[in-house]
C-alpha cells in the first residue's frame, strides 16, 4: 500500500468506500452471498480479481452472515508465467488457497490453427477445470472479477460479432446445474478498480497468453466506449442500466414474447388516449406548406 498524504488518503477512502458499496449492492441485489457459502474466488493475477478478493475479505469481516473464501489460481503453463507471485501474495493474506496446474496452453496451441482465435477453446478448458475443482473443494459458489465495463463490452461483442443480445449476468447457474457463478464487481467501474489496484500495489501479472482476435475486438469496443464516455459522460452507465430494464415486447425475439397471437381487446370503456383533448394546433408540416405557398405568391 502506497504511503499517502492527507488529501490522497481522503480520496483513497472515498474510492474504497465506493467500490465496497457497489460490490455490496450487487451482492445484495442478486443474492450472491448467503450464510454458510463456501466461495471459490478465482484469481488471474490481474487488477480485477485482486480487487475482488480484497473487497470480499473486507465484506467477510463485516458481514452479518458467515461465509468462507477460498482463493484459486489456474496455472495454464503459458511460457514465462511467474509462478511465485500469487503464492507469495496469498501467503500474506491468511487465506486458504490453491494453485491448479493445467497445461491448457499446449492444448490450445495444438488444436487451434495459427492465426485463428484461441479464446473459445481456452475459455471452455479453463471453465471446465474450475467448475470441476469447485466441486472437489466443496465450494458452492464461484466468484469471477468481471466489472461493469466488461459486461457492457461483452454486450457489444455479442451484438457486433455474434448477432445476439447477450452480456455477462451478475449471477449465473452453469448449464449442467452443478455450479453457480457470481460477479461481485458487476456494479464497479474499471477506472475505479485500476486506481484502487495501483494504490494498493497489487503484484499484477500481465496477461500475454493469446493476443487473440477476440481480445483485439474487445480492445476496439473498449476504445469505442471510452470515446462515447468522453463526448457523452454517463453513457456507459446508462447502457449497463438498460441491461437491468429489459422490455421483451419492444424487441424482436419470438421466444421471449408472443408476437404471433397478439389480439386487440376492446371490451369495456376505453381509457382516454394521451392528448385526446388538447387544442388542435397547426402541424409543423402544414406550416411549412404555407411558407412555400407564400413564397410562390410573392414570386
Amino acid at each position: 500500500m502506497q504511503i499517502l498524504n492527507t488529501t490522497k488518503r481522503t480520496d483513497f477512502n472515498k474510492l474504497q468506500k465506493r467500490l465496497r458499496r457497489n460490490a455490496g449492492n450487487a451482492i445484495a441485489d442478486y443474492s450472491m452471498v448467503e450464510d454458510g457459502d463456501r466461495i471459490m474466488v478465482c484469481l488471474s493475477g490481474g487488477k480485477d480479481s485482486y480487487a475482488m478478493l480484497d473487497i470480499l475479505i473486507c465484506l467477510q469481516h463485516n458481514a452479518p452472515i458467515n461465509f468462507e473464501l477460498v482463493a484459486v489460481n489456474m496455472d495454464q503453463k503459458q511460457p514465462g508465467f511467474p509462478e511465485e507471485i500469487l503464492p507469495g501474495y496469498l501467503d500474506k493474506q491468511n487465506i486458504e488457497y490453491y494453485i491448479v496446474e493445467k497445461d491448457t496452453y499446449s492444448i490450445v496451441r495444438e488444436k487451434v490453427p495459427e492465426g485463428k482465435t484461441t479464446c473459445g477453446l481456452c475459455s471452455r478448458l479453463r471453465r471446465g477445470t474450475l467448475y470441476a475443482f469447485a466441486e472437489e473443494i466443496k465450494a458452492n459458489k464461484i466468484a469471477l472479477g468481471h466489472h461493469r465495463d466488461d459486461i457492457v463490452e461483452t454486450l457489444f461483442l455479442n451484438m457486433f460479432h455474434g448477432g445476439r443480445l447477450a452480456a455477462m449476468p451478475p449471477k449465473l447457474k452453469s448449464d449442467d446445474g452443478r455450479n453457480v457463478v457470481i460477479r461481485p464487481m458487476a456494479y464497479c467501474r474499471e477506472q475505479d478498480i485500476a486506481k484502487y489496484a495501483l494504490l494498493k500495489e497489487f503484484p499484477i501479472i500481465p496477461c500475454n497468453l493469446c493476443g487473440s482476435q477476440e481480445n483485439l475486438q474487445r480492445q476496439q469496443i473498449k476504445q469505442m466506449l471510452n470515446d462515447w464516455e468522453k463526448t457523452s459522460p454517463g453513457r456507459v452507465g446508462n447502457i449497463f442500466r438498460s441491461l437491468k430494464n429489459v422490455a421483451p415486447s419492444q424487441l424482436a425475439d419470438q421466444r421471449l414474447f408472443d408476437f404471433v397471437d397478439l389480439q386487440i381487446d376492446r371490451k369495456g370503456a376505453r381509457a382516454e388516449y394521451a392528448f385526446a383533448h388538447t387544442e388542435n394546433k397547426q402541424s409543423s408540416g402544414e406550416q411549412v406548406l404555407q411558407f412555400f405557398d407564400a413564397l410562390s405568391v410573392k414570386n
